[in-house]
């Protein structure tokens, strides 16, 4: 049996059998990938830890036949300010539901672990507000995935700075509200003040090691994740679960 020491996330877990899972892991620089963590459900297993939903561990893979199993891991972060709290949590599977939806099997998605990987540690450790952490992976992930928005004036009539601008979801570009009628009847623009549109196109062009150091207030920071969520489901064309029980929390 070929074998591969490798990292990896687990985005998702499913009870197999008695003591085993199989796990939707996202390794580095090779994609998705499902694996079978035999045993790990037993009691002191050492694969126990590095089983469970968004833990980062270094990995032994053995592969037979085309299915990958879980042979030893060594935990790297738990991010246990996340697993620990309840919305933090259900913000995190959010996350990882999306990278899910996105990743492929056996295709690296260059960004987007490192990406997964900070926002957690932004909810973790730098405590940085839920809103803010959201709205920033989101509309990264947009961008990663080929879905970056045109933020750099208005797409209809050219205006640098656009009058009263709206974002238009399905097409993805920025313009005057006078403008909206030339882009369809049938889409859906959202209205973009001045902090949310200074808050997306940072967040399009910064560096990623700077990608959650911006700071909005509360109204303007609900206005953003309004923004950056509408427009991620509407590219991606479907919504998350985990989304709606995050925001369920919310209420």
């Amino acid at each position: 049996m070929a074998h591969t020491v490798t990292r990896g996330l687990v985005l998702r877990e499913v009870n197999y059998k008695e003591s085993d899972k199989i796990l939707t892991v996202l390794l580095e620089g090779q994609g998705k990938a499902t694996i079978k963590a035999q045993g790990c459900r037993r009691k002191n297993s050492p694969l126990s830890a590095a089983s469970q939903l968004l833990v980062w561990s270094d990995m032994t893979l053995y592969d037979y036949q085309g299915r990958l199993s879980l042979k030893e891991a060594a935990t790297q972060n738990e991010f246990r300010g996340v697993r620990e709290d309840l919305t933090k949590l259900a913000l995190g599977s959010y996350f990882a539901e999306v990278c899910e939806a996105v990743a492929e099997e056996g295709v690296d998605t260059p960004g987007l672990l490192p990406l997964i990987l900070n926002s957690l540690y932004a909810l973790d450790k730098l405590h940085k507000p839920e809103p803010l952490v959201k709205s920033a992976f989101e509309l990264k992930l947009s961008c990663l995935i080929g879905y970056e928005p045109l933020l750099e004036g208005c797409a209809v009539c050219g205006t640098e700075e656009p009058i009263e601008p709206q974002l238009n979801l399905s097409e993805g570009v920025l313009h005057c509200k006078s403008c909206r009628r030339e882009l369809g009847e049938d889409s859906i623009s959202l209205p973009l003040d001045a902090a949310t549109l200074s808050a997306l196109r940072y967040i399009v062009h910064c560096d990623p090691r700077r990608l959650f150091s911006f700071q909005l207030g509360p109204e303007a920071l609900e206005s953003l994740s309004g923004v950056t969520e509408s427009f991620l489901l509407t590219q991606l064309e479907r919504g998350f679960r985990t989304l709606d029980f995050y925001k369920g929390l919310l209420t």
